[in-house]
This record gives C-alpha cells, sequence and structure tokens, in this order.
C-alpha cells in the first residue's frame, strides 16, 4: 500500500505559467495528480497520490516564486466523502433527496462519508447533458434520475455512464430509462435509501446482487 493521498491547498500568482511551475515539481516528486480545481479566492487545492516525502515536496512548492503559501489540508473524500447525486422533476427530486440524507446520516454517524447533490432539472437534452457531466464529477460514485418519462436521449447518456463505472438508479417510470437503469424503484424516498445502501462500507448491499431488479 503507497503513501495516502496528500490534499495541498496552494496559493499562487495569477499569470501564465504558474500551474506548469507547480505540476514540475510535483512530477519530480513522482506525484500523480489526482484532483486539482481552483477556488474562487484565487487558491487552488491540489489531491496527489504517490508522494514519499510530503514535507519536502512542500518546501520545494513554496521556494517556487510564483506560490506564496503552501497549506496541507484533508481531501475532499475525507470531507464529503462519495457522493450521491439526484436530478429530475422537482418534487421526486425532495423525496429521493430525503430518502438519501436520511440514509447517509445514517451511515456518517458510524464514520462513513456520504454527500447528497440534488438539482431539478427538465427536459430531454438538459437532463441528457447533466447525466454526461456526472461521469465528470469528482467523487460521484451513483446517480438517481427521479421523475415521469425520461428515454432518448437521457437513455443513451445513462449507458454511456454506466461504461465508466457509474450506478444508475431510477424511480419507476414511462419510457425507456427503466430498462437501462441497474435498478428501478417505485417509491423516491426508498430510491435515495437504496442508492446510498448501493455505496456505503458500512452497508451489506452490492448492486451485483439487485441489478436489473424492480422494487
Amino acid at each position: 500500500m503507497g503513501p495516502p493521498t496528500l490534499a495541498l491547498l496552494v496559493a499562487a500568482r495569477d499569470r501564465p505559467g504558474t500551474l506548469y511551475q507547480i505540476s514540475e515539481v510535483i512530477f519530480r516528486h513522482r506525484g500523480n495528480i489526482t484532483y486539482i480545481a481552483t477556488s474562487a479566492v484565487g487558491e487552488t487545492q491540489i489531491e496527489i497520490d504517490g508522494v514519499a516525502d510530503a514535507d519536502r515536496l512542500v518546501a520545494d512548492l513554496e521556494a517556487l516564486e510564483v506560490v506564496r503559501s503552501v497549506m496541507p489540508v484533508p481531501s475532499f473524500r475525507e470531507i464529503f466523502g462519495k457522493r450521491v447525486i439526484v436530478m429530475g422533476g422537482g418534487a421526486q427530486v425532495g423525496m429521493v433527496a430525503q430518502g438519501a440524507i436520511s440514509e447517509a446520516d445514517r451511515h456518517n454517524i458510524r464514520g462513513e462519508r456520504i454527500s447528497v447533490d440534488t438539482i431539478p432539472l427538465v427536459g430531454e437534452e438538459r437532463l441528457a447533458a447533466a447525466v454526461r457531466a456526472v461521469a465528470r464529477l469528482h467523487r460521484a460514485c451513483v446517480l438517481v434520475l427521479a421523475g415521469a418519462l425520461m428515454g432518448g436521449d437521457i437513455t443513451r447518456a445513462v449507458r454511456e455512464i454506466q461504461q465508466a463505472g457509474m450506478i444508475v438508479v431510477c424511480t419507476s417510470m414511462a419510457g425507456s430509462l427503466v430498462k437501462a437503469a441497474d435498478l428501478v424503484v417505485s417509491d423516491p424516498v426508498e430510491a435515495g435509501v437504496m442508492a446510498v445502501m448501493l455505496v456505503a462500507d458500512t452497508a451489506r448491499f452490492s448492486i451485483e446482487k439487485v441489478r436489473g431488479r424492480r422494487f
């Protein structure tokens, strides 16, 4: 087992080449950048695997003229954990979120880290674009789609993110989506509960045991 993920909050000058210089130092330390994001205040959180000497890396980054400060911080996985994404029709999204948040709370009390993100959306084009974007979201593990009718490009988008390893749960509805989803759950609250159970390490519930079933 290698070194744990190192998360650094880097404050640097806003100029061309800054990110190149920072990443070049990380490369010299044989680090693999697994996540990077810049905040509204100009700080960049970088999460790195494979760094054997974290103190030396921090010192080398601080020695760069473009860097103002470097602070080790907890990784987003440590703080927020796995992400459950809920989208679709407003009322049903709220009910799915209610179930997911209640179940996540139960597991988080026991040491798990699971967060729930929601967005009410309507329209095939908007939903399909949002579904495809889920595969690019950091720490996203499962998507729940809630609504009355979904199919067409939404179904195609679901199949695409499933190929990337995403689990997709949907509520019972009209349209072709129900044939593509990994799991179909009639009750939206229960759909949220089951989505969390599918990704919780503190639950004995595997998608391999229920894939393709309806509840």
